[in-house]
């Protein structure tokens, strides 16, 4: 992913249902991007506990997109489909079409660009 775009994941995250003794979902899907080579982020809570898995892909000057129930175990291509898609896009909106089925379905928020 360019530099000037990031991908967030919460690490805190849980599946409803998941093994409350098993690791986190969140943190699963942060290691599975690391062994795929997937720059990202990480931060604790996005306070989307009802939508997680949760991830965001931000930039400057860039709409942020806020992605919820991912599962790392069948979702991992997709996101990583997304972020390709997001980082050649020029103001990081990506047509609804263009996006896989997961992220369509589950687009928790788009936010525009913060210009202060």
């Amino acid at each position: 992913m360019a530099e000037q775009n990031h991908l967030v994941v919460c690490t805190t995250c849980r599946r409803e249902g998941a093994d409350p003794e098993a690791p986190r979902d969140g943190a699963r899907l942060s290691q599975a991007l690391t062994a795929q080579g997937i720059a990202h982020d990480t931060q604790e809570c996005f306070s989307a506990c009802k939508g997680s898995c949760v991830v965001a892909l931000r930039g400057k000057g860039r709409w942020t997109y806020v992605q919820g129930a991912l599962d790392p175990d069948k979702h991992l291509d997709d996101l990583i489909e997304m972020t390709r898609a997001y980082s050649a896009s020029a103001d990081g909106i990506v047509p609804w079409r263009a996006r896989p089925e997961v992220i369509r379905k589950n687009t928790i928020a788009r936010i525009p660009p913060l210009e202060i």
